[in-house]
């Protein structure tokens, strides 16, 4: 394969990641880092459980489980010692509308670690005894959660937010549709996702330019076009305003509440992540974890987050208490919701909130998988990768009508669709 030659410049920080020609269908970017021996690799190919097919939904994850259970003339059990014997660290995921992975290996076993990596993504085996075992090892996972009030308050907040929506399926499946996928099915998902079309691709480590395109080039460039994905239509939370019970006997409801929320490619993530982050994202500043646990005693944890799909985006908010005091904390969420809606945070709080999310921002990147990771991410998402020079610029520079015009997005009416799992009074 013929390479384009980029140059030879190096990079030492995230924000001098340098984009990488390494073949045509892949976005590739490195960061040089000298200091330790070693090369960190993250990738993402476009489809995930959105793409599996009604009545098989947990398709995508057990393909995904399935990679490194035996590739081209390796079984599992080769498979995984070749991996051991070098200390290669090498997993895959997936996501709603993605499955991605990662690589972590010294840089004197990366010949070995990009060999596997590529047996793995190309030549699958899908072997009959690894797929009835890691369906065994699913279906027994699905068991084991069948009374985790988590787990099923969040199943049935999906279910309900997304009725007949690929989102609304659980992308662990259930015990009947994990017993339904073939070896077909996992061939058919295989084909579809894991190709060139669309893979963003982030290299941290101790090579330069060349040898990381090298590499890149190896694992990822004579992989096929993907094939065709379904589509994915656009959908919203329904049910706000709900609010429904999980009947599960245990003294303690857990509870899972969900608004809309802004993409990450919206003009107004920054600011409704700051937002975010003054109602429910600071971990001990929030107004949630100030109101509802440290001033009432109502709850160990609670917390908001801003989560992006490609089809939804909503603020996702989590807490867990005694039944009798469900009520309680469900009230208090909402009267701050209707605070900020109403009065907007202070502008101390907007300055702190803004310090904090600026300053600490770099913590992301102490890492080489952190790094490759963000940069993957940033990729997915279409960012453009000055995004990370950016960022805290545009977290600065929010205002006080940004915050209401965000709010006004995100929080809406405060109508919230509520689950709790647990025999909660009065709800």
């Amino acid at each position: 394969m013929n390479l384009a030659e980029t140059g030879t410049r190096t990079a030492t920080s995230p924000t001098q990641a340098l984009p990488l020609a390494a073949a045509p269908g892949i976005e590739a970017w490195h960061v040089a880092s000298p200091v330790v021996p070693m090369i960190a690799l993250a990738f993402t190919f476009e489809g995930g459980a959105a793409q599996d097919a009604e009545g098989k939904a947990g398709t995508a994850q057990m393909m995904a489980r399935l990679l490194d259970e035996g590739a081209g003339d390796l079984d599992s059990d080769a498979f995984q010692e070749a991996l051991a014997a070098r200390a290669i660290e090498l997993s895959f995921h997936t996501g709603p509308d993605s499955i991605g992975g990662s690589l972590k290996t010294l840089t004197k076993h990366a010949d070995e670690a990009i060999r596997l990596l590529t047996l793995a993504l190309a030549e699958p085996r899908f072997d009959p005894p690894a797929i009835e075992r890691v369906r065994a090892q699913m279906i027994a996972g699905l068991r084991y959660q069948q009374n985790d009030p988590g787990v099923l308050a969040s199943r049935r907040y999906f279910r309900e937010a997304f009725p007949g929506h690929a989102y609304g399926r659980p992308s662990a499946g259930t015990i009947e549709t994990l017993s339904a996928i073939t070896r077909d099915d996992l061939v058919a998902m295989h084909r579809a996702v894991i190709g060139r079309g669309g893979l963003k691709v982030a290299a941290v480590g101790a090579f330069d330019e060349a040898a990381i395109t090298g590499m890149i080039a190896r694992a990822f460039g004579d992989l096929p076009e993907a094939g065709p994905l379904k589509p994915v239509p656009p959908t919203a939370i329904n049910e706000l305003g709900r609010r429904i019970v999980v009947d599960l006997d245990v003294p303690q409801s857990v509870i899972r509440f969900g608004l809309p929320g802004v993409a990450w490619r919206d003009p107004d993530f920054i600011p409704a992540y700051v937002l975010n982050h003054i109602l429910g994202g600071g971990a001990f500043t929030s107004r949630l974890f100030q109101e509802v646990r440290e001033k009432r005693g109502l709850a160990y944890s609670v917390g908001t987050s801003l989560t992006s799909h490609r089809a939804v985006a909503m603020t996702w908010g989590y807490t867990a208490t005694k039944n009798e005091r469900v009520v309680e904390a469900l009230d208090v969420i909402g009267e701050e919701i209707h605070r900020l809606i109403t009065d907007g945070p202070s502008d101390e709080e907007l300055e702190k909130a803004k310090d904090y999310l600026t300053g600490s921002y770099a913590l992301g990147f102490d890492t080489s998988t952190k790094i490759a990771n963000q940069l993957v991410q940033i990729a997915f998402e279409g960012l453009g990768m000055d995004y990370i020079a950016r960022r805290n610029d545009l977290v600065a520079s929010v205002t006080q009508e940004d915050i209401r015009r965000a709010g006004a997005r995100t929080l809406g009416d405060g109508r919230m669709l509520v689950v709790a799992a647990g025999r909660p009074t009065g709800l």
